[in-house]
């Protein structure tokens, strides 16, 4: 159970700090976005989602990795991809930048997979347990990237 409650801590905080640098002020109001994109208000509970799932596979993968596999299979890739994670929100809003953004969310999109990858052989059930975070941020780049797009003088 201490696993759990580590991993959803950990998992909290992470979602915490991409909250606080997440500002949808007049700045984001006014940028051009497609007519498809989904509101305001379904992005908190998505990622509560997401963040809940993500813990649980944390706290599953490490229940099933053996001691040496822990560092390597499941610290390292979790804690590169909640990095990254964190990261999009600070470029896309906090320093504006959701052109630098599109280029960052990629690279979550792939940390997404090496973890999954990662987990695979620990626990398959911790792999799948991420397939919802992945199209997520599969969409999310899209959504970036149209954003892109459509503000051509943004940075």
């Amino acid at each position: 159970m201490t696993v759990y409650i580590v991993a959803g801590a950990i998992a909290l905080v992470a979602a915490a700090m991409g909250g606080l640098a997440t500002d949808v002020g007049a700045w984001y109001r006014n940028l051009e976005k497609p007519s498809w994109q989904p509101p305001d208000w379904l992005f908190a509970p998505a990622w509560t989602l997401i963040f809940a799932l993500i813990a649980w596979s944390g706290a599953d993968a490490w229940l099933s990795a053996t001691p040496e596999q822990r560092l390597w299979l499941v610290i390292l890739p979790f804690t590169v991809n909640l990095l990254l994670n964190v990261a999009w929100s600070f470029l896309f809003f906090r320093l504006r930048r959701p052109r630098v953004a599109m280029w960052e969310v990629a690279a979550l999109w792939a940390s997404i997979v090496w973890l999954m990858v990662s987990l695979w052989p620990v626990s398959n059930l911790a792999a799948l347990l991420l397939l919802p975070y992945l199209s997520w941020v599969t969409f999310a780049a899209y959504l970036n990237r149209t954003i892109v797009r459509l503000n051509p003088g943004i940075a």
